[in-house]
């Protein structure tokens, strides 16, 4: 009886540990060698494009979180000359607090103005302008509408002594989520037209499989659309994900001198991606295994996912601030702070500078909420303001 019982016992037993052997195997070796050898699943896990919040939002009514006077519209991308249908990208124009004022009653948003706490008076900004051009624009826009709003809103965009923002955001979700908005307001206040997209494959832009040179060309494109329209300074924002697509399109646009962007925010940035994914909290299982580099860091540099911005940011001269939080588990602060070192070392002493601005633990901004900061509108409008006028 005794006998029988510690047989069955350790047949239960070598069950388990056999049970174990196999998930430990389908999770450490098999799971990393699909990765290997499927791009489909090394871009599903660097985009996250499958991630989406908040749910129910309507991207073509951007009002609806609290950004009035935004106009939503779409571009087409062109991945080559014989591309016909191309790429169909979101895009919102989020119009400079002082314009908003301004022309409240053409745009109908006296209502929202008057409870909206963050419309304060200028400090920055083209008001002179804006002051003496107005009576000319409300004639000929005595109101806005559907019909006339795209010429109402790149006529404001054309108008002298105005700075444009374009954002970049990282991966996950759209253009639409909370603490992406929260820049948009923030910038908004400053007195700057913000533009924000979604990248392929990102919210109600075409579903198309994003891939690095991808999400680089879309950027590029609007950037064009924005350089096309007027001559004012534009300058490049880029988070997390995006940092790598900001410096890849700036290091592309290096030769247009003038004509290319005035600045870079990078906030919450990286080296590359080799960097990124080995610290990232999806690997801390994987990390330490003797074949990640092989399953895992090469395998996505073999196929082009790499957002090498520890070179790109040696390939162009604008000036460049840096922001990180030193509480950031996402993209750790010592990657943010190693690609500074790495742009102070390589860069040209002819170029714009470098600045790097940490925010300590303590005010738990994390990877997302840097634009909760108090002191952060202070940082965007000194660097904005001394570098939007000079070329490098």
């Amino acid at each position: 009886m005794l006998f029988t019982r510690r047989r069955q016992l350790k047949r239960v037993g070598l069950r388990a540990l056999q049970a174990c052997l196999l998930i430990f195997f389908v999770i450490f070796v098999i799971l990393p060698l699909i990765f290997r050898f499927s791009v489909t699943f090394q871009r599903g896990i660097l985009f996250l494009t499958f991630v989406k919040y908040p749910k129910g939002l309507d991207l073509t009514k951007p009002e609806s979180i609290g950004l009035y006077a935004t106009r939503n519209f779409y571009i087409t991308v062109k991945d080559h000359d014989q591309d016909e249908d191309g790429v169909r990208i979101g895009v919102w124009h989020v119009l400079p607090s002082n314009a908003v004022r301004r022309f409240k009653r053409e745009l109908r948003v006296e209502e929202e103005v008057a409870k909206d706490p963050d419309q304060r008076d200028p400090t920055t900004g083209n008001e002179k302008e804006l002051k003496d051009l107005a009576p000319a624009i409300r004639s000929e826009f005595p109101v806005v509408l559907p019909e006339n709003e795209q010429l109402f809103y790149e006529r404001l965009l054309r108008m002298p002594g105005g700075t444009v923002v374009l954002y970049l955001h990282g991966n996950t979700a759209s253009r639409g989520s909370g603490h992406r908005s929260e820049v948009y307001k923030l910038l908004r206040k400053l007195n700057y037209h913000v533009f924000s997209f979604d990248y392929r494959g990102y919210g109600d832009s075409d579903p198309v499989p994003p891939t690095e040179d991808g999400v680089v060309r879309d950027a590029m494109k609007v950037f064009e659309y924005i350089a096309n329209i007027t001559s004012n300074p534009i300058v490049v924002w880029g988070h997390s994900l995006g940092t790598g697509v900001a410096t890849h399109m700036c290091a592309k646009l290096a030769s247009l001198r003038e004509r290319g962007p005035r600045g870079v925010i990078l906030e919450s940035p990286f080296t590359n991606i080799r960097d990124e994914i080995r610290m990232h909290p999806f690997a801390k299982l994987f990390r330490n295994l003797p074949w990640f580099d092989f399953t895992i860091s090469r395998p996505m540099y073999t196929n082009d996912l790499r957002f090498e911005s520890d070179v790109h940011i040696q390939q162009f001269g604008q000036p460049v601030m840096i922001i990180h939080a030193e509480d950031d588990v996402v993209v750790p602060f010592h990657l943010g702070y190693r690609l500074y070192r790495i742009a102070l070392d390589g860069r040209s002493r002819a170029w714009g500078p470098v600045e790097f601005h940490r925010f300590g633990s303590s005010h738990k901004y994390g990877h997302k909420y840097l634009c909760r900061a108090p002191e952060l509108p202070g940082l965007i409008q000194t660097f904005i303001e001394s570098y939007r006028d000079a070329v490098y």
